[in-house]
């Protein structure tokens, strides 16, 4: 299922091409029919969301109202169990915990008749994308709620999609009421990101838009991009385990299959110094996918992205992994914090043979949303800093600015801005 690789040559190069093209997805098939939606949406506003919703997920919600209700967040609590509210309360202290020593503070510096600093400020307002529907992601909305409060954003929003009775799942409203989220909507899709960007009569516009959604809510957060910020264009989901003699092909096997049941295009790579453990989690990897209840989708994934590659030493692996960048490394060795300080591009680093990636998705602490399909070169996990805004603050007294007049009119006269000029030129006349 596996395909075994000892990487020389043009394998590599095909190999990283692939990795790099299984997520491209040409937006513009889906520009021209989001772009009417979104258009509709600012035009007629809580009509386009509830005719959407009704064509999309089947359900009228023109009676009820697209607002969650206290009476249907204290059904959700009834229909969870003690261990979930448990589970999600730890969850909740531990990303918390992890994010607050994320905080930056605004820092001053004076000398002279001068004060020159940089002023933090959270943003005012942000919405939250949470896949819905017939699926259930509790854990979206802790990770991208907890650095939104941590960094002092004053209102949350979330939007999720609707089941077919017009219900949302009951351990993703828990968790919102866990973290005090009051502002909930039952809409999805293209839709919901048009209402956070626009604005509608029920739903007034955000400042920044986060969370993962299918294609058309990834195409939709590109086009509303400049009227609200957002966070990023998540791929497909991958992970890339780097093990020696020491790892049992067991945890290996479960750790690159927990990835690749998320969806056909997930990618499961493993790389090895050791031929015979290859062999094992290669045996191991058809055991465990045999007896998944997303057997279908498992199987695919690997068919397509998964691969086994035999490397001389963990040296070369630690090479590969970095230009592959991937959204999750395993360091599944003997002496995982030696090479620590070797990784140069990973999303999410677990180190050891305890720290298997799933814990990283729920309860360790640090942010699941991760950059994905090689961005890992270029950016970073959701945090705090994402809901902030940096200002820089300039103060001069008239002795200070004249001992650098000459200097700043000699550079504004250098660039033929007069006007420049003049605005310090005047101040000493």
């Amino acid at each position: 299922m596996m395909k075994t690789m000892d990487l020389k040559g043009p394998e590599k190069d095909r190999l990283l091409k692939e990795l790099k093209e299984r997520g491209t997805v040409d937006f513009k098939d889906y520009q021209d029919a989001v772009q009417t939606i979104l258009d509709k949406v600012s035009v007629t506003g809580d009509q386009a969301l509830l005719e959407y919703t009704k064509q999309f997920d089947g359900i009228d919600l023109s009676a009820k109202g697209l607002k969650v209700t206290e009476e249907e967040v204290d059904e959700a609590y009834s229909l969870v169990s003690e261990e979930f509210l448990r589970a999600i309360r730890l969850a909740i202290d531990n990303i918390t915990d992890y994010h607050e020593k994320q905080r930056q503070n605004s820092w001053f510096t004076s000398s002279e008749g001068t004060m020159l600093g940089q002023k933090i400020t959270p943003i005012a307002s942000v919405g939250i994308y949470v896949p819905g529907g017939t699926a259930a992601y509790p854990s979206s909305v802790l990770m991208n709620a907890i650095p939104a409060k941590v960094a002092g954003v004053e209102r949350i929003v979330m939007v999720t999609p609707p089941n077919k009775e017009g219900k949302l799942a009951a351990g993703v409203l828990v968790a919102a009421k866990e973290l005090g989220i009051e502002e909930i909507y039952k809409v999805g899709g293209a839709q919901a990101i048009g209402a956070l960007a626009y604005g509608t009569n029920t739903i007034a516009k955000v400042n920044k838009i986060v969370g993962p959604g299918n294609i058309y809510v990834a195409t939709a957060k590109r086009e509303v991009y400049g009227y609200v910020d957002i966070d990023m264009i998540a791929g497909p989901s991958e992970i890339l385990v780097i093990a020696d003699a020491s790892a049992n092909p067991k945890y290996v096997a479960a750790d690159l299959l927990s990835q690749a049941e998320h969806d056909e295009l997930s990618s499961a790579i493993f790389i090895t110094t050791s031929e015979d453990l290859g062999k094992a989690v290669a045996v191991e990897v058809a055991k465990q996918t045999a007896k998944l209840e997303r057997k279908s989708i498992v199987e695919k994934s690997l068919i397509n992205y998964g691969k086994i590659i035999l490397v001389k030493d963990l040296e070369e692996a630690i090479d590969l992994s970095n230009e592959i960048a991937p959204e999750h490394l395993e360091l599944c060795v003997e002496k995982p914090f030696e090479l620590l300080d070797q990784v140069k591009n990973a999303g999410a680093i677990f180190l050891g043979h305890y720290a298997p990636e799933p814990l990283g998705d729920y309860l360790a602490g640090p942010n699941h949303v991760l950059p994905t399909s090689g961005t890992a070169k270029f950016y970073s996990p959701l945090s705090v800093e994402d809901f902030i805004k940096k200002s820089s603050v300039i103060y001069y007294n008239q002795k200070a600015l004249e001992k650098v007049k000459n200097e700043v009119m000699t550079l504004a006269e250098t660039e033929g801005l007069t006007a420049h000029k003049n605005s310090i030129k005047v101040r000493f006349e």
